[in-house]
């Protein structure tokens, strides 16, 4: 079995490029994945180059940028191929079967920053209200029967 799931942020935008012949769109960029643990107290972090292909890769390309939180699911692939130099070089990388933009445009989708869109902070709301909003009552799960 072959399957990864990360989310972590854009260390770069994304490049988009066509292939040759069938024009095929595929983008690539690398995230940024927290450890769970920390060394010292000091954040660290591993960068996964990631690869996605066809309406996904554009869709990418058009909607994230640098900063942005992603979900990928997909597979680690490796290959191989000789540099200019003449050295072989090695490559592990992500090729992505679902991305989810969880972090675009001005608004985020989980609130990272406690802010709503227009600015104003909501540190004084609950984090349900923040979520949801004044007129939504968020449902205790222990109230459904199933």
């Amino acid at each position: 079995m072959n399957k990864v799931v990360l989310i972590g942020r854009l260390t770069k935008d994304p490049e988009l490029r066509f292939t040759p012949g069938m024009g095929k769109a595929v983008t690539t960029f690398t995230i940024a994945v927290d450890r769970r643990f920390s060394k010292d107290g000091q954040r660290e972090a591993d960068f996964i180059p990631i690869v996605v292909w066809g309406k996904q890769a554009e869709s990418t390309a058009n909607y994230m940028s640098k900063g942005k939180l992603i979900g990928v699911s997909g597979r680690i692939q490796t290959r191989n191929y000789e540099a200019k130099d003449g050295s072989r070089r090695y490559v592990t990388e992500v090729i992505a079967e679902e991305v989810q933009f969880l972090e675009w445009g001005e608004k985020t989708s989980s609130n990272f920053n406690n802010e709503n869109p227009s600015g104003n902070s909501n540190k004084s709301k609950g984090f349900d209200e923040e979520i949801y909003g004044e007129d939504i009552t968020p449902v205790d799960d222990g109230d459904i029967p199933f």
